[in-house]
């Protein structure tokens, strides 16, 4: 019964392109389509349901992990039509489920739209790529591009740790070994140091999320590797802020010259609903040039953003710019981009002056020109 079921809801899934569906006591099944939670119209779950429902999918050694610290994530694959990152926990007693569906097609940097310099950067022989921004943003997508990229141009070795494994890769032209916390390493650290003996030329890490998995990330970087890492930031100014508070202070220094020389790119995301369906993602590009190398070494981070702002030639851009372009091109609502920017404030005056542009121009565009060549011009922002 329960197999029929969620090979039914897993169906639905797929056919409504839903990027989540959420499986809890209390209620019926719910989808999270194009960014919105919607309910499906079938019965309400009951504990037995959802019981069922996850020992239908979830492994014996992650059932077991349910009952010993109360959840468990994996990875598994719905025959050849999609691939789910799964989270089941307890509630209340009760246990719950989240499944996060992954493309099984891998989309390359044309398709997500990234800035162009990204691919220059996964060129380069050595250094840390950090990929950033909320659950949910698509970081996972963007990592498996970056994987993709290189697998398709270049002769590596390239080494995944993920927790779960999501994007499955065949070898191209490199050679890509996938290992999966829990299945086939213990932690994200232990895999990086064991990687180091595996003749890797990248190594990418599903999520630096302590100071021992940073540090060996770091290391790695420094000695010759390209190492592609994640982490919940929003902004290259708050990501390299975020990896120098995790160390004590009495590191705090040393880390900033470490992350200087280590550090070659920071890519920020957020994932906004797109108008008519669907969604699209909002960039922020930060290259580590020695301008911007120097502001990490002498903790003057809060500077980065006006780095980023000019160095629009060497392919940087800025969060909020890249949000005001895809308003401006009617990608997506006003109210979307000012709830996920970095300055609401700046952002809502940004598009505000840009209204009156249009406005006026629509008005006379005599008068808007008139008007431009006076000194009162607001696009020059």
């Amino acid at each position: 019964m329960a197999t029929i079921l969620i090979d039914k809801l897993l169906q639905t899934v797929v056919n409504r392109k839903a990027s989540d569906l959420h499986l809890a006591v209390g209620q019926p099944p719910v989808l999270r389509v194009d960014g919105h939670l919607k309910k499906l119209e079938t019965k309400v779950l009951g504990p037995d349901d959802t019981v069922a429902l996850m020992k239908s999918i979830t492994p014996e050694r992650c059932q077991q992990e349910l009952q010993e610290v109360g959840g468990a994530d994996f990875g598994f694959a719905f025959g050849d039509m999609a691939r789910f990152r799964v989270s089941v926990f307890k509630q209340r007693g009760n246990v719950g489920l989240v499944l996060r569906q992954i493309p099984v097609h891998l989309m390359n940097f044309k398709d997500l739209g990234t800035p162009p310099v990204l691919a220059k950067l996964c060129e380069r022989p050595r250094g840390l790529i950090l990929v950033t921004g909320p659950t949910g943003s698509g970081k996972t997508t963007t990592l498996a591009a970056m994987i993709d990229y290189i697998n398709q141009n270049f002769d590596h070795h390239i080494i995944t740790v993920e927790d779960p494994i999501e994007f499955y890769h065949v070898h191209k032209m490199s050679t890509v070994n996938q290992r999966e916390l829990g299945v086939d390493v213990p932690s994200f650290a232990e895999a990086i140091r064991r990687a180091l003996r595996q003749d890797p030329d990248v190594i990418m890490v599903g999520e630096l999320r302590d100071l021992e998995t940073i540090e060996t990330a770091i290391t790695a970087a420094e000695t010759g590797h390209i190492v592609f890492g994640t982490l919940h930031t929003t902004g290259a100014q708050g990501t390299i802020n975020r990896i120098i508070d995790v160390f004590p202070v009495s590191q705090q220094e040393q880390i900033r010259t470490q992350l200087s020389t280590a550090v070659i790119g920071v890519l920020s995301q957020a994932l906004l609903p797109k108008i008519g369906g669907g969604r699209v993602a909002a960039y922020e590009m930060l290259i580590v040039n020695s301008a911007t190398a120097n502001l990490i070494r002498e903790s003057k981070t809060y500077r980065i953003t006006s780095v980023i702002q000019t160095g629009h030639k060497q392919g940087m851009q800025l969060l909020d710019d890249h949000m005001f372009k895809l308003w401006r091109d009617g990608l997506v609502e006003k109210t979307e981009v000012l709830f996920r920017s970095n300055n609401p404030e700046d952002l809502a005056g940004k598009i505000a002056a840009a209204e009156r542009g249009m406005f006026e121009s629509e008005e006379d565009g005599t008068q808007a020109a008139d008007k431009a060549t006076g000194p009162s011009v607001t696009r020059r922002e």
